[in-house]
């Protein structure tokens, strides 16, 4: 039978399965895991990594066991039981509730005995939306959604300094759901959402106030059987919104446009580096202005070079944060301020200086071809760029970013893994590839074939599992061979 979730109160006692523990220690695993044995469920936290893998994670939980069990000692806290290194049947099928991290599939076998069993399948996600008594803003895409919530966050601490900026960022909204629901003023909370976070949303019907698809390329082919399939998951953000809640979107993309003519919001805005299409609503450039169109009236904002955060991509990152912004009620000056000093995230075309007239700069997050021609064309002065990529197949295609590596680099050097044949073959006799076995090998080959004004770029365009823990770990090991060489030198 299922838990009645209309009640936080209902989680005491209950038994409850947490599905996927991950690595990030305030991420949608250890979030979940936290939040509920706070509450009082039973928890059987199961991940088909071993105690080896996940040591750290099971020492943040234990650690959080303890600090709960001295924080509340009136309150029942049950100590958490580990399944490491599989799942077993029975803490799907006889549970009041399973949460599933965003890193299993939907088509997990486990997954499907809880539904079969009427058992709910919730997300840290999930969960959040149907807690949170304050405005959500959404934000997905294939490329831009990390950097847009972080932005669009700092323009909303403007009109509140306690805003929350979480979800797929590495950081679970359910790390600041209790604290507020104490809040007695609205804290505007500003979510970034995967696809595979969409999906625990399907059917809730408890959507985003604002929603923001910033972009719709072929990504996590290895997850969806289809582009269409993987548009769906992304739709979602809008497909669980009313007609009264807000949807913005990239007028320059035609994907969006079909997209527009399913979805219940009846306020539809746009975001577009050009004119926006004749009868749209929302922000442009124009030369070097950023525009907004609201109610037939067009408002100067902010410019183009007072963004702080460079690329061509970061222009529409810097659109829709400002849109979503205006329409949360932030000033015009301080989302102007906002874009003047926000300086982007780690491991998004992050420079981290230069050693020899060599500059080093981290992309870890370019997960997908397009990331790695968005990262080329920033640095690229045809063929100064030592280019770091490669790693775990997403089903993509290569072509075009192998043309683009051709005229860009004179030397690539790849990591192991199913994505990196592809990209080889992309590359053909374009650009010079040697293969490496970790990061210290790459750095020094990078370094090794660099000379001044050279750019050694990690772009992996691809996911990083089996290598590395995840793409920060990717990333802070690209860090650590930048300052041991700089120290060194």
């Amino acid at each position: 039978m299922s838990l009645d979730l209309s009640s936080i109160k209902n989680i005491q006692d209950a038994a409850v399965t947490v599905m996927g523990l991950g690595r990030y220690k305030k991420g949608s695993g250890i979030g979940a895991a936290k939040w509920l044995m706070r509450h009082g469920a039973q928890i059987v936290i199961t991940d088909l990594k071993d105690e080896e893998d996940l040591r750290e994670s099971v020492d943040e939980i234990m650690r959080w066991y303890s600090e709960y069990r001295k924080e509340m000692p009136g309150k029942e806290i049950y100590q958490p039981v580990f399944i490491l290194g599989k799942h077993d049947a029975d803490n799907f099928t006889n549970v009041d509730l399973v949460v599933q991290n965003p890193g299993v599939a939907r088509e997990s076998e486990f997954v499907e005995m809880a539904k079969k069993e009427k058992i709910d399948v919730e997300s840290d996600i999930s969960l959040f939306f149907r807690y949170c008594p304050y405005p959500i803003y959404s934000i997905t895409g294939t490329r831009g959604k990390s950097t847009t919530t972080a932005l669009l966050g700092e323009m909303l601490k403007h009109k509140h300094p306690k805003a929350v900026v979480a979800g797929n960022i590495t950081r679970s909204p359910l790390e600041d759901l209790d604290w507020l629901l104490t809040e007695k003023t609205e804290v505007p909370i500003v979510l970034e959402l995967s696809s595979w976070l969409l999906e625990s949303l399907e059917g809730m019907k408890l959507g985003p106030q604002i929603a923001i698809l910033t972009n719709a390329y072929k990504d996590h082919l290895d997850r969806y059987d289809s582009f269409e399939h993987y548009m769906w998951a992304k739709e979602l953000i809008f497909q669980e919104q009313t007609e009264d809640q807000i949807a913005i979107l990239n007028a320059d993309q035609e994907i969006m446009h079909e997209i527009a003519g399913r979805i219940p919001s009846k306020h539809q805005y746009w975001i577009s580096e050009k004119e926006l299409p004749e009868g749209k609503e929302g922000a442009f450039r124009d030369g070097d202005n950023l525009v907004r169109r609201i109610g037939g009236t067009d408002t100067p904002f902010g410019h183009v070079h007072d963004v702080k955060i460079e690329g061509d991509h970061n222009i529409m990152n810097a659109l829709s944060a400002s849109l979503a912004a205006h329409l949360g009620g932030v000033s015009d000056e301080d989302i102007h301020t906002s874009l003047k000093v926000f300086a982007g995230l780690p491991g998004r075309q992050e420079v981290l200086g230069e050693h020899e007239g060599v500059m080093y700069v981290n992309d870890t997050t370019a997960t997908s071809p397009e990331g790695v021609i968005a990262a080329l064309n920033r640095f690229g002065k045809g063929g100064n760029i030592v280019l770091i990529a490669g790693g775990t197949s997403k089903g993509l295609d290569y072509e075009a970013v192998g043309k683009l590596i051709g005229e860009q680099c004179k030397y690539v050097v790849l990591f192991d893994g199913s994505a990196t044949d592809d990209l080889e073959k992309a590359i053909g006799d374009a650009a010079v590839t040697v293969r490496a076995k970790d990061m210290k090998e790459a750095v020094k080959l990078a370094r090794e074939n660099s000379s001044l004004g050279d750019v050694i770029l990690l772009s992996p365009g691809a996911s990083s599992f089996g290598m590395f823990k995840n793409e920060f770990d990717r990333g802070g090991q690209f860090e650590e061979e930048f300052g041991g060489a700089a120290k060194k030198g």
